[in-house]
Parts: structure tokens; C-alpha cells; sequence
């Protein structure tokens, strides 16, 4: 028997992307606070076996599925093989986004770099979610059911440089979206969007010092956001005591100050918050 003291106690949870960085924090939290998992990955199996260990150490259950997120096949047979691991999903987080800013994929044009990220982060959300409705409407109807998608902070207010344009581009398309989806699915659905600033994820481990300056610069709260910090609001929002809450972007920064750029920064070498 479980805590049902715990916000998330009796809850099943989806997270993509689960396998390093925000979704293994969002993943793991979840089971912390009393849920059992189904968590996704791509391609990076030790990552998510890695997850998985943790979830279990937990006392909660987990089961893992693989799937390339840009093919439309792959959206249909993942929400096909979670339902079919659990036919009540409570929780399903949106979190699998494309790394643009690390490994290879930094070195593409502006060109390559809007092509993946609409590919995944925004095709990839919209069409998993069209096919999620349905069944998490029949949830809905007799229990808590919730979509997080992943937005981003600075999406309605800009951010100057090449990743501003594109993260700016992305993320509100995905925001617009998942406000458009909260008002389809109500009132059995609630959709919200977590909206991390920046955070102290891989990218962020290994910033240049003027970057390091600028993330705490553009925070009241003086310093980097960590995964755990989007974790605990992803919580927040899953729970049903959060159920008269749809339709939202919560912004998760410490408080965006302003955009602050050092003189010498590279414009080209902007962080997306994830």
C-alpha cells in the first residue's frame, strides 16, 4: 500500500525524455512524491535503465519504452504501448526536446538547428498530445488527468541572438498550443506549461563565466535554477490538489530580472533553459 499522504499517491505518470537533465528530475520526483512510472527515451538506454533504478529504489513501479518522437509512427505506438502498460494514465509530462546547444548539433546552421527543434519539440508535443486526448478524457472523467508540455520563459518577451530567435519561435508555438489544448480538454483535462529560465542542466555544467554571471544577473533570486526546481513545480501542477489550475504557463526563473549581455558575450551562444 502506498503513502496516500503523498501528493502524487495513486497516480500513474508518463515523463519523455526521461533519461538525464529535467525529465530524470521530474521523473524520479514523481515517484517521490508517490507515483508509478512509465518514462521514455530515444536512444540513450543507460541514461533511462539509470532512471528506472532509481524509481524502483523508491518501492514504485516502472516500465521503460523507446521512440523516435519525430516519426509519426512512433508518437501513435508510444501513447498505444502506455496505455497498454496502464489504462490510467494520471500524468503525462511532454519534456523530450531536441539538444541544440551541445555535441554536433552546435556546430549546424541557424537552418538545421529551427528544422530539428520544430521536428521534435514542437511536431513531436503536438502530435503525441492529438493522440493522448482521447484516452486521457476517459481518465479525466473519473480521476485526476494532466499534460505538461515544456515551454520556455523568455518565449513572450524575447531574447536577442540567434538561440533567442529560435528558442523564442519553438516554445511559444508550443505554449500556444498547449493553451489552445487546455480549452479542447476541459474541464476533464487540465494542460499547463512549465516554463523553465535557466538551469543548471549540461549545457549549463560546463558555461563559460560570462554566461555563469549573466544566468545569475538575469535571476532575483541571484543564482542558476537546478532540474529539481522545474521538478517540484511539475508536482505542483500533476496533483490533483492543483485541479482548478489549466490553461497556465508557469514561468520557473527566480524571478526574471532582464536581459543582461556582457559586451564580449557571443550572441550565437545562447542558453534555452533546458
Amino acid at each position: 500500500m502506498g503513502d496516500y499522504s503523498l501528493p502524487l499517491a495513486n497516480q500513474t505518470a508518463v515523463v519523455t525524455g526521461a533519461s538525464s537533465g529535467i525529465g530524470n528530475s521530474i521523473a524520479t520526483t514523481f515517484a517521490k512524491q508517490g507515483a508509478n512510472l512509465i518514462i521514455h527515451a530515444n536512444t540513450n538506454q543507460a541514461g533511462l535503465e539509470a532512471t528506472a533504478a532509481e524509481i524502483r529504489d523508491l518501492g514504485r513501479d516502472v516500465t521503460l519504452l523507446y521512440a523516435d518522437l519525430t516519426s509519426v509512427a512512433a508518437q501513435a505506438s508510444l501513447v498505444e504501448q502506455a496505455f497498454q502498460a496502464n489504462e490510467q494514465i494520471n500524468i503525462w509530462v511532454n519534456n523530450a526536446g531536441r539538444d541544440v546547444l551541445t555535441g554536433d548539433a552546435a556546430s549546424w546552421s541557424f537552418e538545421q538547428k529551427l528544422a530539428a527543434l520544430w521536428e521534435l519539440d514542437v511536431q513531436g508535443t503536438i502530435g503525441i498530445c492529438r493522440r493522448l486526448s482521447k484516452p486521457m478524457i476517459n481518465v479525466g472523467k473519473q480521476a485526476n488527468a494532466v499534460i505538461l508540455n515544456m515551454g520556455w520563459d523568455q518565449a513572450a518577451v524575447g531574447q536577442s541572438g540567434d538561440s533567442g530567435q529560435l528558442f523564442g519561435s519553438i516554445k511559444s508555438a508550443v505554449i500556444g498550443f498547449s493553451h489552445s489544448l487546455a480549452r479542447e480538454l476541459a474541464p476533464h483535462v487540465r494542460v499547463n506549461c512549465l516554463a523553465p529560465g535557466w538551469i543548471q542542466t549540461a549545457w549549463g555544467n560546463s558555461a563559460p563565466a560570462h554566461w555563469d554571471k549573466r544566468a545569475k544577473a538575469e535571476s532575483l533570486m541571484g543564482r542558476w535554477g537546478t532540474p529539481q526546481d522545474v521538478a517540484n513545480v511539475a508536482v505542483h501542477l500533476a496533483a490533483p490538489t492543483a485541479s482548478f489550475i489549466t490553461g497556465q504557463t508557469i514561468s520557473i526563473n527566480g524571478g526574471l530580472s532582464h536581459e543582461h549581455i556582457e559586451p564580449t558575450a557571443n550572441l550565437d551562444e545562447q542558453y534555452d533553459g533546458e
